[in-house]
């Protein structure tokens, strides 16, 4: 079986027309609409760690992985709501440079948005939802001198670990961006699994830190939308 893993950001209000990534903002009402139609056609959403006996073909189920990057404000104040109404669980990925600032790590800057602090993050997972990291600053790791990236990647873990006061399991790196060296580095930080932003569905063929998404925008009809949690198709 694959399984789809599903990659949002931010579930708020999209910002003005012009934006730099604009699509990634996903309305609160689709949300829940997106999620509501998961409910009905009998998905199970989990989180990451949950989920991983089922991609590896160990357990069977109609499962969609529901994942956050960034660890925006928004998607503890309008998705944590809705998952926990509907009985699912969820991986949002942190950016432990950026705990209870914005995401302004972009040049030029994006749209700042807030992110959790360190109270939302921990209440986040007395929920039941799974933490993973996401790097200590956002960077793009292949681009770094290999000693820069390696830093990012284990002084993240062990910051986002003092919070939570447990291991981290999942890494997801940012903008998808990976090769053989920053697996190798998330393997020896401690992670055992990891995400990508390579389009497609997880199955048992799949490299375990190098896992596909499907990114859920703005303007993705509902058709879209089912596409991305019913077919593997990779691209």
């Amino acid at each position: 079986m694959s399984v789809p893993i599903l990659l949002y950001h931010h579930i708020d209000e999209a910002p003005k027309r012009g934006t730099p990534a604009r699509s990634i903002w996903v309305k609160p009402a689709r949300f829940a609409g997106q999620m509501k139609v998961l409910k009905a056609l009998g998905f199970q959403g989990l989180s990451l760690r949950q989920a991983i006996p089922y991609i590896k073909g160990e357990k069977k189920g109609k499962i969609a992985v529901i994942t956050f990057d960034d660890g925006a404000m928004s998607v503890y104040q309008q998705a944590m709501p809705v998952l926990d109404r509907l009985g699912f669980t969820a991986t949002c990925f942190f950016v432990a440079g950026y705990i209870g600032g914005g995401n302004d790590w972009d040049r030029p800057p994006r749209k700042t948005a807030r992110l959790m602090g360190a109270a939302e993050m921990r209440d986040w997972a007395a929920r039941g939802h799974e933490a993973g990291g996401h790097t200590l600053t956002h960077p793009h790791l292949p681009a770094l001198p290999p000693v820069e990236a390696q830093k990012e990647i284990i002084d993240s873990k062990q910051r986002l670990e003092e919070i939570f006061g447990f291991p981290l399991l999942s890494f997801a790196y940012p903008y998808g961006e990976e090769n053989p060296l920053m697996r190798n580095f998330v393997r020896e930080a401690g992670y055992n699994y990891a995400v990508t932003t390579t389009r497609g569905q997880a199955g048992v063929t799949d490299d375990i830190l190098a896992l596909p998404r499907h990114s859920i925008r703005r303007n993705d009809s509902l058709m879209q939308f089912l596409l991305k949690c019913l077919f593997r198709k990779k691209g």
